[in-house]
């Protein structure tokens, strides 16, 4: 069983995608989870997975959220 959550930021690098980023890295610690997070800034990945606003938050291969900044509390609540 694989106990890894997987976590993409999708955007192009702006302030936005650094702090979803961040927010991100800070719902993972505060669930004493291990994860995978990367960033991907590739506008075609971006656009291959249907998101049409950045930054985005993927989870485990699913979109949860395009066009805002979430906070760590709501990113925690798609960790499971």
């Amino acid at each position: 069983m694989n106990d890894t959550v997987k976590i993409e930021i999708l955007g192009t690098g702006c302030k936005k995608c650094h702090q979803l980023e961040a927010n991100a890295r800070e719902a993972v610690a505060s669930r004493n989870l291990t994860a995978e997070v990367e960033h991907i800034t590739d506008m075609m990945q971006i656009v291959e997975r249907g998101v049409m606003a950045t930054p985005a938050l993927v989870v485990n291969d699913e979109v949860v959220c395009q066009g805002k900044v979430l906070t760590p509390d709501e990113i925690a609540a798609h960790l499971g």
